[in-house]
């Protein structure tokens, strides 16, 4: 009997480190902090939450041969931790499609010329596996610019009349209109 209390002691001991672990890693000081980029005109209001990892001197953008931490043309969740999410007030179009008002899951298949950018209804989640084809609001081809200068960290942002997403060299604008 001594034996089994012991056991669930420990058991109980590394679950309890392993849960504050991952909450120290995730919440109180990730190694890819929490962004967030907001639009607002008048009653429009445009919220992206997202995970910002850092370069570090990693290919970030490549073939998988090479070691690129996002092969082209495999599924990416658009920054790290947890999903990428859009959250907006009023019905949009994004890169000429409708977009009723509502919270999205963002997701992308980089590839050397353009991007597929995954529009979905999921919305939170790590991400790591890509999402159920049930849930695909729309998909867009985006095409890809390349940045004069290396961005250190994934960023998103809005510029003009686009979510703006930028990292090491690459660029890809998404166009959006109220």
């Amino acid at each position: 009997m001594k034996i089994l209390k012991y056991s669930l002691v420990v058991l109980l001991t590394v679950v309890v480190v392993a849960a504050a672990y991952f909450v120290y890693g995730l919440y109180i000081n990730p190694k890819s902090p929490k962004g967030m980029a907001e639009y607002s005109n008048g009653a429009t209001s445009i919220q992206i939450r997202y995970y910002r990892p850092f370069k570090n001197e990693r290919l970030i953008f490549g073939v998988q041969q090479d070691g690129a931490l996002v092969p082209f043309g495999e599924y990416w969740r658009l920054g790290a931790n947890l999903t990428t999410r859009l959250q907006t007030n009023t019905d949009l179009s994004l890169a000429s499609r409708p977009l009723p008002a509502g919270t999205y899951g963002l997701y992308t298949y980089p590839y050397q010329d353009h991007w597929m950018l995954v529009v979905h209804e999921k919305t939170g989640g790590f991400s790591n596996a890509e999402p159920d084809p049930a849930g695909i609001v729309m998909r867009i081809n985006l095409p890809v610019e390349y940045l004069p200068e290396t961005m250190e960290q994934f960023t998103i942002d809005f510029v003009e009349q686009n979510i703006r997403l930028r990292w090491d060299t690459t660029q890809v604008l998404i166009p959006f209109s109220e």
